[in-house]
């Protein structure tokens, strides 16, 4: 069974100049700022399309590394995933780099990297990224 998720965004103005409003419906989150600024000059307190795109793809990256690992016989005890998003003006998002360190006892360094490469390439917000957006992992076993 399909699992709806949705927010919601208000724009007022044009795009050089105007600002918006997005709120998640689960209310997981307060409302947050966007602007166009946000996305091309990093403007402080707000956000932008990538930057939640960010917040989604480590998300959905460490949950399917978990289950990875969890599949494996070797449960994380934690993995702390960030995911940088690159926005080019007038060529959209080119690529996803994660970055992610994890606590994984009974497993190489090795073994490691080739889940967090797998969990990049499957989770499902990259499966939605895939064939448009270069997606890249790098991935540090911690004792």
């Amino acid at each position: 069974m399909a699992t709806t998720s949705s927010a919601k965004t208000v724009w007022e103005g044009d795009l050089a100049h105007g600002s918006g409003t997005t709120t998640p419906d689960s209310g997981a989150f307060d409302t947050v700022d966007v602007s166009w600024a946000s996305r091309t000059e990093r403007s402080a307190g707000k956000t932008s399309p990538e930057e939640l795109l960010a917040a989604a793809h480590a998300a959905c990256f460490c949950m399917g590394l978990s289950h990875e690992l969890g599949e494996a016989g070797t449960p994380p005890e934690r993995l702390e995933a960030e995911a940088s998003v690159d926005f080019v003006p007038g060529e959209g998002v080119k690529s996803s780099r994660i970055t992610v360190a994890g606590r994984v006892p009974g497993i190489d360094q090795e073994t490691f990297t080739k889940a967090a490469v797998s969990a990049g390439g499957n989770c499902p917000i990259s499966g939605a990224l895939k064939g448009n957006v270069d997606i890249s992992v790098e991935a540090t076993l911690e004792s």
